[in-house]
């Protein structure tokens, strides 16, 4: 079994960074805070060895080549590289977050002919 090293774009980490400052903001306590966004960096951890693992993401009947993590409020989607899993992006859950993954597809379904 292969166990994948782990990687988190710029993007990640800054979405990351947004989490702990959400849980902070909204229960004003650090140890909570720290909590969460471990608790949450071990479930993603946990992908390094099953990546496939994770909920596929589908865009219009085909698969985007993202996965995804639920970690409750918060959505973690990666893509599986030849010898990394990649991080790209953490959302919050209810966000709109094919627009944000992929802008110019919603742009081009959009188009007016």
């Amino acid at each position: 079994m292969t166990t994948y090293k782990l990687h988190y774009s710029p993007k990640a980490q800054r979405d990351m960074e947004k989490v702990w400052d959400g849980v902070w903001e909204a229960l004003k306590d650090f140890d909570v805070a720290d909590r969460y966004v471990d608790e949450f960096v071990d479930e993603i951890a946990k992908k390094k060895k099953v990546p496939k693992t994770g909920i596929p993401l589908y865009y219009q009947g085909l698969f985007t080549g993202f996965y995804s993590i639920n970690f409750k409020a918060y959505k973690a989607f990666y893509r599986i590289k030849e010898e990394y899993v990649e991080v790209a992006r953490i959302l919050p859950i209810k966000m709109d977050y094919l627009k944000i993954l992929f802008p110019e597809k919603e742009s081009e379904d959009n188009r007016e002919w």
